[in-house]
């Protein structure tokens, strides 16, 4: 079950409501879970009955994705408005310095937050932001693509597709090592969230000039990379390895860009573990 809660945020022509759609489980220390550009909370369903065991687990559609409006007009989809944002959720659904673990935009965000001191730990699973100019032109070019073809095919052929293991590696193989342990009703809901996210061109040109340089010497911080990431090739584990020195650099094996799916057990201890 999802939710919805209505925060403000200046603008210069005003204070402007934002709503943000997300679901919330579990007992213990509080969990931000953030997801990548052009995917949804559901992206974090193969962890979150590992992790809501032991924490209190809130998985966020970030503005303009998921079931979560793009922002009104007089906000940017970018990360001076994003972070604040996050913030003002956490504050308004009562939660101080959660822990923070985020995929690929989400880790970005994540260590965003981190760098801010809006929270108490940080786990990236393939953060954006640590590439060169070439491996961010490719990333592009790739999520472009997938757009293009998510939002190309009809759903009956997504449907079709999604019912066999070589279908929903068609669909999914750039995100997932392992695309046929996705279930064949989560690539369908997937593929309709890339084609329908209002936020994502905007995002995507947002992210042109974005890197990420500061370390973060105060917070404990894990980067982990799978080893089988097509989209964020995962050297740039060891790029952020450099630039935040005290990070926990965290190998995955046989995962894809988006780890959750293909080893929800080893991606929650890392979770777990980052987030003691």
């Amino acid at each position: 079950m999802s939710d919805t809660v209505t925060v403000s945020l200046p603008t210069p022509r005003g204070t402007k409501a934002v709503t943000v759609s997300y679901a919330r489980v579990g007992t213990g220390e509080p969990l931000l879970l953030l997801h990548g550009i052009g995917h949804h909370r559901q992206a974090w369903d193969p962890v979150i009955p590992i992790l809501a065991a032991e924490r209190d687990v809130i998985a966020v559609d970030l503005p303009g994705f998921g079931a979560s409006p793009a922002l009104p007009e007089g906000l940017t989809h970018d990360l001076p408005t994003v972070v604040p944002l996050l913030g003002a959720l956490c504050e308004a659904l009562g939660i101080e310095r959660p822990h923070v673990a985020g995929n690929s935009l989400g880790g970005l965000l994540a260590l965003e937050l981190g760098r801010e001191k809006l929270v108490r730990s940080v786990t990236a699973l393939s953060p954006a932001g640590f590439w060169s100019p070439v491996e961010r032109r490719y990333a592009f070019g790739l999520l472009i693509a997938m757009r293009q073809t998510a939002r190309r095919i009809p759903l009956p052929v997504v449907e079709r597709l999604s019912r066999s293991v070589a279908g929903r590696t068609v669909l999914t193989s750039t995100i997932y090592a392992r695309p046929g342990r996705r279930s064949p009703d989560a690539v369908v809901a997937e593929t309709l969230a890339l084609a329908h996210a209002e936020g994502f061109a905007e995002t995507l040109r947002a992210g042109t000039n974005v890197q990420f340089t500061d370390d973060i010497p105060t917070l404990p911080v894990t980067v982990a990379w799978g080893t089988r990431d097509r989209l964020l090739i995962r050297r740039q584990g060891v790029r952020a390895k450099q630039i935040i020195p005290r990070a926990r650099l965290v190998r995955l094996p046989g995962c894809g860009h988006v780890p959750m799916n293909d080893d929800p057990a080893l991606v929650a201890r890392v979770i777990l573990d980052g987030s003691r």
